[in-house]
């Protein structure tokens, strides 16, 4: 079972490390994380479902028209297995760990894509992820010639460019750019999992244990956010752990005070009033 937080750390670190990162296997050690541990069969479970639902689909073969391979997820996944999202699902830790979206058929937009790329992705699909801001969806085909998008949040919903724009906008109020359309690499599409953990737990105080993890997990990835290390010290401290925290307020405000050094000062008051709560 993996219920040892310091191996099923390092076997994520690993996996993020490895040249051709496994998607699906570092969402299932998010999720073993959140779950305190899986055992190798649930994991090994969720891998076979996935086989599973590749095997459902049509043989289509690497030549098939996008569209075609779009029409096709969409009939298994949004249609037969019934895999989409709704507002409550954002309500719902459960929404962002794969092997809960796997049992539910209900998730976050980009854990319904991680299944949608898993599945057409061993079925020979040219699939990739696209992280449009607030709203992440699937294309089929060539990203920068040819091809077709799909929303599994909407059961394999086909989008335009004018849709994809209308759900950014709605999202974030911005306009589309062409930028948006780029592959998500697999590491990316992790750290958007692990930030919307991270926004679900920061918006329910009780929940910091998980803001913990998220932010531990997401430091294991080679490329990250800096301003993750001064979140992390920020809530040990709130979790009581002063001497720690104040710690890694230290660490930080030395790595930020060459580039700003007024910044680096108001973390090392931080640093100060931790560590008085430790008299």
């Amino acid at each position: 079972m993996y219920d040892d937080t310091t191996g099923r750390r390092r076997q994520f670190a690993e996996a993020a490390r490895e040249d051709r990162p496994d998607l699906a296997l570092l969402c299932l050690l998010v999720s073993a994380e959140a779950e305190g541990g899986l055992r190798e069969e649930a994991l090994d479970a969720a891998q076979i479902e996935l086989d599973r639902l590749a095997g459902l689909l049509p043989a289509l073969g690497r030549g098939a028209p996008p569209r075609r391979w779009a029409e096709a997820l969409a009939e298994l996944l949004g249609g037969r297995c019934d895999f989409r999202g709704s507002p409550a699902d954002y309500r719902r830790l459960e929404s962002s760990l794969l092997d809960e979206v796997l049992r539910r058929r209900r998730g976050l937009p980009i854990l319904l894509s991680v299944i949608w790329m898993e599945v057409a992705r061993r079925a020979g699909a040219p699939v990739y992820g696209v992280a449009l801001p607030g709203h992440f969806v699937v294309g089929f085909g060539d990203p920068y010639g040819q091809h077709v998008l799909a929303d599994p949040f909407d059961g394999g919903r086909p989008l335009s460019e004018e849709d994809a724009g209308l759900l950014v906008a709605g999202a974030t109020g911005a306009p589309l750019s062409p930028a948006m359309f780029a592959p998500a690499e697999p590491l990316e599409i992790v750290l958007r999992v692990l930030n919307n953990i991270r926004a679900w737990a920061a918006a329910r105080p009780e929940r910091s244990d998980v803001q913990l993890w998220a932010v531990e997990l997401s430091l294991l990835l080679p490329s990250h956010p800096a301003r993750l290390r001064y979140e992390r010290a920020e809530l040990l401290v709130e979790r009581g752990e002063f001497a720690r925290g104040a710690r890694e307020l230290d660490e930080y405000a030395d790595a930020i005070a060459p580039v700003e050094p007024d910044a680096a000062e108001s973390v090392r008051h931080q640093a100060l009033a931790a560590r008085a709560m430790l008299n």
